[in-house]
């Protein structure tokens, strides 16, 4: 025997092809033409590379195999193979597993048959050529054309070869187009009727000598009944024929000769002088529903396609509609082929799989329910745009059916491709490129550098697609938000890649479709990470650079009087100045005179940062006012701290400060009216007169202080310290800026209402300061008191000096005159003090009953805390027997139970 390298490739061809059938060279002659033919021709099989599609199919062959846990241990295989990098061409593994376990004797789409044996010489891009674009006379195409096609069909699948197409792509041709086969012989009965009809055929075959040889071989199986030879057609009646030719351009949105789009009412219809029985006209309009169903979805991918303002998510809606719409014009182009090759080969083929309604009404099922998802959901989303529409998309896929859920999975997963790219520009590069306002991150770029935290960035919540939860939405805003404020505000020119790690992108829509499949894993983890890494990165920035920390304890130091030493300094230094009109102070003077109070004490050691911030600012000045009601502290921000700090924070600092400057003023005042009253009990002693109105003074006294010291450990414990605890421990526990700020506005809140400076306690508010205007005015009338007290003491003590040392010159002490004299101004001087001790009265009147008033407010407040102190404030229940209304708001409340509890 020659060796291989000596043989022809004829005779390597001819040994192949004897060896597969295990038959002589004699009776393999039509398969070695055959063989030959393939070899010679230009055919180049195209099968879509795709790995999902491959093991699809693998588990469905095994699902019909009723090996369900053959399916799922393939899938959790598959599942970990892709995990591995050791195979580069899994689909070439896969394909080639599902190539070996295919059944070579079992007729599938995978092997030509008889639709496809006559499809493959149309365009395989329908849609981007359609065939319904020429005249209907060019649908007709050469028998020569489709012969040379014949080789091409063998072996492809898809729709192309009349499948059924799906999601996942196209299926086998359905079993309804395969020729009806004989009982298996050993001469080759396993073959497909493509596979035999090609073998049949002479390579030197004419097509009018095909045809005869077609037409004079006895058929491969018992005819297929047909309706159109079993059923007498009446005098003029359409046939059957016609009016599948028909269904086949309203299928494409074209009108039939008989079936016709009616405009009134919005529907495809038999004209009524069309002589038809009744089960085909029943059939024909069923049929045509595919054709309005296509016109839907068509006229809205035509009109949507040309609008440029619908945006990349909305193209990318009409590219997914347009796919489908392609696979389905391959199903059309099969059935046209299919009708061309009846028309041509006569009887003979029409008995073995021609087309009729019925086969055309069982075969576009499955297309019907897709067109039918597609229409309503060119109806639902009618008007939306961007996330909206992704959203409309996404809600459509929550449905029981697998195939309706799996097309829309694909769509969602074309729309949400240009989103998902929007997000991660975003998050990684804190680029936001929205010409059409489609993503859900929104910018205004008339907004200033200094509120670009607050205003400038926001979230366009109809935008948000519902796969995607708030909590993600805030996250990713953040994400950017966080980038640009260090590149814009803080003037970080860290590269985002440094702060965060970038992670792949979704390039393709497959990429999208596995993140969507991932909400709550993949997903969350790349929006987790980047979240974490960047709002980090932020803070320390903020803490390291801008010293924000220590900004904050500066204004619970300075502005909310938290630095004992300085305030108390501050005040004695001021007390000479402040006490003189409003309209007489000059901030330099009194901008000299805190730096004096700073160098002297331990504020001095604080960061040079802070203590140049700290300035003096003057309120606007109303008659009668003096210093104590113009002077304020002011604290300078800005640049990145100023986010945090805002113009209303700062406002609310302001009114703060002036209320606890008030209170610590009249805890001031009180401390010079005790040290008065200490320091003058001595001297008075020898004016028993003023026992009475001393006493009062005293009695009055005790009360103030006790109030302003309730009022002080409530303001400074229970309300500022308390506050700033939680202030601190959220800070503390802050994992951005946003908690930060937030901490902070609660903070400030809680202080506001707390102190009573909210619209809520603005009678309480008017009540306590009336209570402090009453110790201002008991101040002056005491100061009055001791005034006129020691210059009548100072009188007397002259004269008995003088009195004294007249005696000691051995001269009278006075003479008569002379003590006329003095009794007449003691007399005068004693006549006084009624004035006083009823001046005094009067304000001790006026003071019970403004804090019977404020005590009733107290009780009746919504505020625990304030009950509380309404109780430290009476502890005695001194107002109580004096207050009505104070007794049956205590009794009431002391039945109540608290709330805390």
């Amino acid at each position: 025997m020659a060796t291989l390298d000596q043989k022809s490739p004829n005779v390597l061809l001819q040994s192949l092809c004897c060896r597969i059938t295990g038959k002589s060279e004699a009776e393999v002659a039509h398969q070695f033409q055959y063989a030959v033919r393939v070899i010679g021709s230009n055919y180049a099989p195209t099968i879509e590379r795709d790995e999902f599609l491959v093991s699809e199919k693998i588990k469905k062959e095994l699902l019909k195999q009723r090996r369900e846990a053959d399916a799922a241990l393939f899938s959790e295989l598959h599942r970990k193979l892709q995990t591995q990098s050791v195979l580069k061409h899994r689909w070439s593994v896969l394909y080639l597993l599902l190539s070996l376990s295919e059944d070579p004797r079992k007729p599938t789409g995978r092997v030509g048959n008889y639709g496809a044996l006559f499809a493959q010489a149309l365009p395989r891009d329908a849609h981007s050529t359609p065939f319904y674009c020429t005249r209907p006379q060019s649908l007709a195409l050469g028998y020569g054309e489709r012969s040379a096609g014949l080789s091409a069909s063998v072996g492809t699948s898809g729709i192309s070869s009349l499948g059924v197409y799906t999601l996942n792509g196209p299926t086998a041709t359905p079993q309804s187009l395969l020729a009806s086969q004989p009982p298996q012989s050993a001469a080759g009965g396993g073959q497909p009727l493509g596979a035999r009809l090609a073998w049949a055929l002479p390579v030197s075959c004419s097509p009018s000598s095909a045809l005869a040889m077609l037409a004079s071989r006895p058929p491969l199986g018992p005819p297929v009944p047909s309706s159109r030879a079993t059923r007498p057609r009446r005098d003029g009646e359409v046939s059957e024929a016609a009016l599948v030719r028909d269904i086949l351009y309203v299928f494409q949105g074209i009108d039939g000769k008989f079936i016709k789009m009616s405009a009134q009412e919005n529907c495809y219809k038999i004209d009524s002088k069309v002589v038809l029985c009744k089960s085909l006209r029943d059939t024909s309009s069923r049929l045509a529903e595919l054709g309005w169903l296509h016109n839907k979805v068509r006229k809205y991918t035509d009109v949507r396609s040309l609008d440029r303002a619908f945006g990349l998510v909305g193209q990318s809606f009409c590219a997914a509609l347009h796919q489908e719409l392609k696979e389905y014009y391959r199903l059309l182009s099969v059935l046209h082929s299919q009708l061309q090759v009846e028309d041509e080969q006569g009887v003979v083929v029409c008995t073995e799989s021609s087309l009729t309604l019925r086969r055309l009404l069982v075969w576009m099922y499955d297309p019907k329910v897709r067109l039918k998802t597609l229409a309503a959901l060119v109806d639902f989303c009618q008007g939306r745009k961007g996330g909206e529409l992704a959203s409309a998309v996404h809600s459509y896929g929550k449905t029981g059916d697998p195939q309706m859920r799996a097309l829309v999975q694909h769509i969602l997963s074309l729309v949400s491709h240009p989103i998902l790219n929007f997000l991660y520009r975003w998050i990684y590069d804190g680029e936001l490129e929205d010409t059409y306002h489609e993503f859900f991150v929104a910018s205004d770029p008339n907004v200033k550098t200094d509120r670009l935290w607050h205003d400038k960035y926001s979230l366009r919540k109809s935008m948000i697609p519902s796969f995607i939860t708030m909590d993600q939405a805030r996250k990713v805003l953040l994400i950017g938000k966080s980038i640009n404020f260090l590149h814009q505000v803080c003037h970080d020119r860290t590269p985002p890649s440094k702060i965060t790690p970038a992670s792949t992108s979704a390039d393709t829509p497959k990429d999208a479709a596995e993140l969507l499949s991932d909400l709550e894993g993949a997903f969350q983890q790349k929006i987790d990470a980047a979240y974490f890494d960047t709002s980090k990165y932020l803070l320390d920035v903020l803490n390291r650079n801008y010293l924000l920390v220590e900004h904050l304890q500066a204004m619970r130091r300075y502005l909310l009087l938290g630095q004992g030493d300085f305030i108390r300094h501050l005040m004695d230094l001021l007390k000479p100045e402040l006490v003189r009109p409003a309209t007489t102070l000059y901030q330099h003077n009194l901008t000299g005179i805190l730096e004096t109070a700073v160098r002297a004490t331990n504020a001095q050691y604080d960061n040079a940062e802070i203590l140049k911030r700290l300035d003096v600012r003057l309120l606007e000045v109303s008659p009668g006012d003096t210093g104590w009601d113009v002077f304020s502290l002011d604290y300078h921000v800005d640049g990145p701290i100023a986010t945090v700090f805002t113009r209303e924070s700062m406002g609310h600092y302001l009114r703060v400060f002036n209320f606890l400057w008030r209170a610590k003023r009249m805890e001031y005042t009180l401390t010079d009216i005790w040290k008065g009253q200490m320091c003058n009990a001595k001297l008075l002693k020898t004016m028993p007169e003023l026992s009475g109105v001393l006493h009062q003074c005293h009695i009055l006294a005790s009360e103030m202080v006790h109030f302003i010291h309730q009022m002080q450990y409530y303001i400074t414990f229970e309300v500022l310290e308390c506050s700033w605890d939680e202030l601190w421990n959220r800070v503390q526990q802050a994992q951005d800026l946003d908690h930060i700020i937030a901490a902070h506005d609660i903070f400030l809140d809680s202080v506001i209402s707390r102190c009573l400076l909210d619209n809520n306690s603005r009678s309480l508010l008017n009540q306590l300061r009336a209570i402090f205007d009453q110790i201002i005015e008991f101040q002056s009338a005491q100061d009055s008191l001791y005034r006129s007290a020691l210059e009548e003491l100072a009188l007397r003590l002259q004269f008995e000096e003088r009195k004294q040392q007249r005696e000691e010159e051995g001269q009278w002490g006075v003479t008569a005159e002379q003590e006329a004299e003095e009794k007449k101004r003691i007399q005068e001087f004693q006549e006084t003090i009624p004035k006083m001790r009823s001046q005094f009265r009067i304000l001790t009147h006026f003071y019970q009953s403004i804090v019977q008033q404020f005590l009733v407010l107290l009780m009746t407040s919504t505020d625990e805390s304030l009950r509380f102190l309404s109780f430290r404030l009476d502890f005695n229940e001194h107002y109580r027997a004096r207050e009505p209304r104070l007794r049956a708001s205590l009794g009431t409340n002391r039945g109540r139970r608290p709330s805390n509890i």
